[in-house]
């Protein structure tokens, strides 16, 4: 049974607290604590002002975000671990040895490939983001929920 879902990203102040703040606001039963972190967080940063915009304009608010880095030691057997893309994966296996419970989002949600980093791009890139997010996110809620994917999921064109 999973207790514990940590999103990670490269830095922790983007798509790891954007998926973090879709997850907390979906209607779903889960009883779930969420989190996201990063693999690579030097200091405290806040959240992305264009993510932290994006979210706002969907009405979800990011109170007082701040970047934390990854630690293996706040995982356990009941610790479900998201991460963005197929590299940020590897490099729990190779940096923190975890194997277990490790999945891209895209791929536990039933749906091919990475979700793109909107970082350093214009605010519609941020949008796209946050629609995919939220669209892997439902995906994941119901996998958590049922055991199993959504009969009808939309796979990305190749």
């Amino acid at each position: 049974m999973i207790t514990k879902l940590i999103f990670v990203c490269t830095d922790n102040t983007c798509m790891g607290p954007m998926a973090e703040t879709i997850f907390r606001n979906e209607n779903h039963d889960l009883d779930v604590e969420v989190s996201s972190r990063g693999l690579v967080v030097l200091f405290p940063e806040p959240v992305n002002p264009k993510a932290e915009t994006i979210l706002a304009t969907h009405g979800l608010i990011i109170a007082s975000h701040t970047a934390r880095q990854f630690k293996a030691d706040e995982v356990d057997a009941e610790t479900l671990i998201l991460t963005m893309n197929t590299v940020q994966k590897r490099r729990l296996a190779t940096d923190f040895f975890i194997n277990d419970n490790v999945y891209t989002l895209p791929e536990f949600s039933g749906i091919h490939g990475d979700v793109d980093d909107p970082y350093g791009r214009e605010i519609a890139e941020y949008e796209t983001c946050y629609n995919k997010l939220q669209e892997l996110i439902q995906n994941a809620i119901y996998r958590l929920l049922y055991g199993r994917l959504p009969d009808v999921i939309k796979q990305d064109e190749e």
